[in-house]
């Protein structure tokens, strides 16, 4: 006896010990998530940091004044161009000279303005004092020695070493704005006469001579505004810019240069500042506006009626303490910096509207400023001959509190807006990382689906566990519990090519079925009770619900029958067309209507499983004592059994909210997968599970997509985890008050 006492305590304790052991097991599995994802996200959201800082002396001294400075892809390199004009390449980290190459001019000229295209093209031009242009491109060529990568700076000229003739008058070039590319080239110049003249170049090679021939389309701007400062013309050559006095900016349309047009006229500084520097962000579609009071503000085209545009400013920088003296944007990011008279210079980001981190570089101000070509750095110059560097850690400026939640007006949009678009075709793609609409499309998901899977699944349970006889539950409940390990793929499939399809050509009959069904077994339950009692005698108790089968299949039948005379006479037979087209509400085939009633068929089996367990374990004696003491069966019902198994049925609820939250599939396939914020029933979403399915297999490691899809699956496990722990508190309180002893 002993014996077996000892032996059955040490299999107690044996069995404790691992329970203790799985437990604790879990909530380090569980914590051990939680610091993994953590890890992946936190660098999003850690600081620029710049180290390798060097200064020296400007390389090929300070005698001719700075027009540009530049640097190559690897950062290894930088470029100094000044006026003399040369082009002086430098090793980047310390200032060492590497190679200097003379730009030839004709004789008797000198360089009397400079302009630069877009950055990647790393085109710029020299304006003479011949009234001539000679368009230049650093190049900085890669070659591999064994396993050494060699690069060779040199210069190239896309338009012919030869100067182009562009001032007809034969005047100085005072003012240069310029573009190029493989399309063509765009110069628009500004004599000392104060005469605008506009060039289109298209240079044709013949590829057996080599013999090149250009093509110039020329204009003349008149009347030229006055005291014009600066010219820019954007990337694609269709638009140019022309500052002119203290903040007065022109906007031309010049897609056909032999016809340029005014398109307007506006102040884009205040009347107390004054415009003291201008740059355009990668894509040539933003201004970047800085003025003697340090302000800095961003400009671009929206769209206000038809294919009309007006230039309107987006957003307010942070401002510097001192005038902003120059501008230098990314090659490829919405990024950019700033140099005062304080010699301060800030990095900025435009999207999530970041001042990224400042540098105090001197005492003097800054006079030229750059960006490498991955925004991983800056050179700076100051007027007194000294050339300052980094190194920038600077992985993720898209992202800020602002730019994940909040609305943002993105270039070429009306208005700003919640978005999710991560790719594009295009480089000059502006990405957008709202995690709004994505939340939005999880919490949507889950209510239309909880909407048709706790009503169907909690009054099942009710009525299979209280109601319905022993035989036929054994029959109903695993049938039901089956249910659960049907795929949810194939639900999807199901639900994105056969489903969507019938609701679009059903959609009358399939809301009244929505609407009237619940009312038409209401009316059946009725007449049911209405019958002679001899009738309702003949079928057993409990086996009540056998007959609602034909019923509900008519009802199915008959109101879905219904629709189509109901669309033809208030709907012009067609009721989607009629609500997009008359009531301007927007319908999708694959919308949350179809969403709803998919994922509601996949969480009902889960709901009802765990709800009818919870009912059907309450105590027997305790709906017996209820029944003896004279309650009806409905009042034991409610105030007894329902009670009593109050947290159970609460644990239901919250599981399925779970399944619906996290649900993948379905949602995948049965959506449109746009990610919009749109609460109507027929139109789409994207949640933040699909999209974690559709983009993660796309995402660069290390990326910002990639981080932001890791934060949003932190957002559904710190969402699951509070929804899980608040539901296992009200559950004991339930516990707690409606036990039995």
């Amino acid at each position: 006896m002993q014996t077996a006492m000892a032996g059955r305590m040490l299999r107690d304790r044996l069995f404790q010990r691992v329970m203790s052991v799985g437990g604790i097991g879990v909530i380090a599995a569980i914590l051990a998530i939680f610091v993994y994802l953590g890890s992946v996200v936190l660098p999003l959201f850690t600081p620029p940091e710049v180290h390798d800082e060097a200064r020296f002396a400007v390389p090929g001294g300070s005698a001719s004044p700075s027009l540009l400075y530049t640097a190559e892809e690897q950062r290894e390199i930088g470029l100094r161009v000044t006026a003399a004009p040369a082009l002086h390449f430098f090793a980047y980290g310390s200032g060492q000279p590497l190679k200097e190459l003379a730009v030839p001019l004709p004789k008797d000229t000198r360089v009397t303005a400079f302009s630069r295209g877009a950055l990647s093209t790393y085109a710029m031009g020299l304006g003479l004092s011949d009234g001539s242009v000679l368009v230049l491109k650093p190049e900085f060529k890669v070659s591999f020695e064994g396993s050494t990568r060699r690069i060779d700076p040199d210069v190239a000229f896309p338009l012919g070493e030869a100067p182009l003739k562009i001032a007809t008058d034969g005047s100085a070039v005072a003012r240069l704005g310029m573009q190029q590319s493989e399309e063509g080239s765009t110069v628009a110049a500004l004599t000392e006469g104060g005469r605008l003249f506009l060039s289109g170049v298209k240079v044709e090679r013949n590829p057996i001579t080599g013999e090149e021939k250009s093509e110039i389309q020329q204009s003349e701007i008149s009347p030229a505004p006055r005291e014009v400062r600066d010219i820019l013309i954007e990337d694609k050559q269709r638009e140019m810019y022309v500052l002119s006095g203290d903040r007065t900016l022109l906007r031309y349309d010049i897609s056909d240069k032999a016809a340029p047009k005014l398109l307007e006229t506006l102040d884009i500084a205040a009347p107390e500042e004054r415009v003291t520097a201008l740059t355009m962000l990668s894509g040539g579609f933003s201004l970047i506006v800085g003025t003697d009071k340090g302000s800095l503000t961003q400009w671009f085209p929206v769209r206000v009626e038809g294919t009309h545009f007006k230039l309107r400013k987006i957003r307010s920088f942070k401002p510097m303490d001192g005038a902003i003296r120059t501008l230098a944007p990314e090659f490829h990011r919405k990024g950019f910096s700033a140099g005062s008279d304080r010699g301060e210079i800030g990095v900025y980001f435009a999207t999530s509207n970041r001042q990224l981190f400042t540098r105090e570089l001197s005492d003097r101000p800054i006079v030229a400023l750059a960006l490498p070509p991955r925004g991983n750095g800056y050179i700076a110059q100051d007027d007194q001959g000294q050339t300052y560097v980094a190194a920038v850690e600077n992985n993720y400026p898209e992202v800020s509190w602002s730019a994940l939640w909040g609305k943002v007006w993105y270039e070429g949009y009306e208005e700003p807006v919640y978005a999710w678009q991560s790719a594009a075709a295009n480089a000059d793609f502006e990405p957008k990382f709202s995690l709004a609409p994505l939340t939005y499309g999880t919490l949507k998901a889950a209510f239309y689906a909880m909407i048709v899977a706790v009503p169907l699944a909690l009054l099942g349970a009710i009525f299979t566990a209280y109601f319905m006889s022993p035989r036929m539950s054994s029959i109903v409940k695993p049938t039901i519990e089956i249910m659960q390990a049907l795929p949810t793929v194939v639900l999807g499939f199901l639900a994105g090519l056969w489903l969507a399809p019938y609701v679009e050509n059903n959609l009358a009959g399939v809301l009244l079925c929505l609407v009237l069904f619940p009312f038409g077994i209401l009316l059946a339950s009725l007449i049911y009770y209405r019958l002679p009692g001899p009738w309702r005698d003949r079928v057993p108790a409990g086996w009540e619900a056998a007959l609602l089968i034909p019923i509900i299949l008519v009802l199915f039948w008959g109101l879905l029958s219904l629709g189509h005379p109901i669309e033809a006479a208030f709907f012009g037979g067609d009721m989607p067309y009629w609500l997009s087209n008359t009531m301007g509400i927007k319908f999708e085939q694959r919308n949350s209507l179809v969403v709803g009633i998919a994922m509601g068929f996949a969480v009902t089996p889960t709901i009802f499983s765990i709800a009818e367990d919870a009912i059907f374990s309450v105590p027997k004696h305790l709906t017996a004592g209820s029944l003896a003491l004279g309650a009806t069966p409905w009042q034991t019902l409610t105030r007894v059994v329902l009670q009593t198994a109050s947290p159970g049925i609460f644990s239901a609820v919250m599981i399925g909210l779970g399944r619906a939250v996290g649900e993948t599939m379905i949602v995948l396939m049965a959506t449109g997968n746009t990610a919009v914020m749109d609460f109507s029933m027929f139109t789409g979403f994207r949640t933040l599970s699909a999209n974690i399915g559709v983009e993660m297999p796309e995402a660069g490691v290390g990326e910002t997509h990639y981080r932001l899809l890791f934060l949003s699956a932190l957002i559904l496990f710190a969402f699951t985890f509070i929804v899980n722990t608040v539901a296992e508190l009200v559950r004991q309180r339930l516990r707690e008050k409606y036990s039995t002893v």
